[in-house]
């Protein structure tokens, strides 16, 4: 073999060899670790999860070729959380997926360096996950269930089709949610719509049953179901709710479909596959300090008219045509 030919094989070589190790690095299989709140066996939740896989794989992320997946879930039990999530951490994933503002916290006591996407959070700033919406600062990141005046708007549905109700129980459970910051915004707007506060905290089913019962035995009461309150007690709720024959307002549009009269929120299920755009851009490079917190932009509106039938009320037209969807 000539010098020169020896020369060009070489240098030809040593060109490639950087390429192939970057197709290497790029092909090896990333890791997510992956926790939420809820029980793992509600079809709500399945859904879910379900939507951010796809959202994965319509960015080109294969679960068992290109990534892997670990999930664990808290089944409603805050006691579970910071140990799930610790023995997430310790697998070392590439970056970890949180739904819900405990888990967020738990995630983040554990660890400051792996990057961290959540939904389900609606006060990250008050709850010291992000320095602001704007610029994260540190290596959490994501999506905004709720802003502050969200409260205000669950009131106003209320009293538009209860137009003599003047009281309203706050129900959720503070464990799960930050439940002050619904409050605050509930206690600026109830004064204009002439509506007393309840607010009525609750952990488990039994709470749920004694805290509703307790304030039904006075007239002229609504309940505003809040984020935070587990998809898994949806049918408890709704039919205590029938039983006492009690307006209420719900944060998600599941507590509809069984039977609830109304809700106004965000398609979390739409949140989930926006939360996999997030976690794809960090296994690609970016950094979570630099992504902002993505503020809901689409509401939709969802009632039941057998539920307002049953309960005696006359749905306004002002409402029924901003629905989104009406079930009857």
């Amino acid at each position: 073999m000539k010098r020169r030919d020896f020369i060009a094989l070489i240098g030809g070589a040593a060109a490639v060899w950087p390429l192939a190790a970057r197709a290497q690095e790029t092909e090896r299989t990333r890791r997510i670790g992956v926790l939420t709140a809820d029980a793992e066996n509600d079809p709500e939740v399945k859904t879910r999860l379900a939507a951010f896989q796809q959202g994965l794989e319509r960015l080109g992320w294969s679960e068992g070729r290109t990534v892997r997946i670990d999930y664990r879930f808290g089944a409603n039990n805050p006691d579970h959380y910071q140990s799930l999530a610790k023995e997430l951490v310790r697998l070392q994933p590439d970056v970890l997926f949180a739904i819900a503002t405990p888990i967020a916290v738990a995630f983040q006591r554990e660890t400051r360096t792996i990057p961290i996407v959540f939904t389900t959070v609606s006060d990250p700033v008050g709850s010291g996950l992000v320095a602001s919406l704007a610029r994260p600062g540190g290596n959490l990141t994501g999506l905004l269930l709720y802003e502050e005046g969200i409260t205000g708007k669950w009131l106003a549905m209320l009293k538009e089709i209860a137009p003599g109700l003047s009281r309203a129980a706050l129900i959720a459970n503070p464990r799960r949610t930050p439940y002050d910051y619904f409050v605050r915004s509930a206690k600026s707007v109830a004064p204009s719509l002439a509506i007393e506060l309840v607010p009525s905290p609750i952990e488990n089913a039994a709470d749920i049953e004694r805290v509703i019962v307790s304030f039904a035995r006075e007239p002229n009461g609504g309940l505003v179901v809040l984020s935070g309150t587990p998809i898994e007690h949806r049918d408890l709720v709704v039919a205590i709710a029938a039983r006492y024959r009690l307006p209420a307002v719900y944060y998600w549009r599941p507590f509809v479909v069984a039977g609830g009269l109304m809700s106004y929120g965000i398609d979390l299920n739409d949140q989930s596959r926006q939360a996999a755009s997030y976690v794809d851009r960090i296994l690609r490079g970016a950094k979570a300090a630099d992504l902002p917190v993505q503020a809901p932009t689409k509401y939709e509106t969802v009632l039941n008219l057998k539920t307002a039938k049953a309960l005696g009320l006359e749905v306004p037209p002002s409402l029924l045509v901003r629905a989104d969807e009406v079930i009857e």
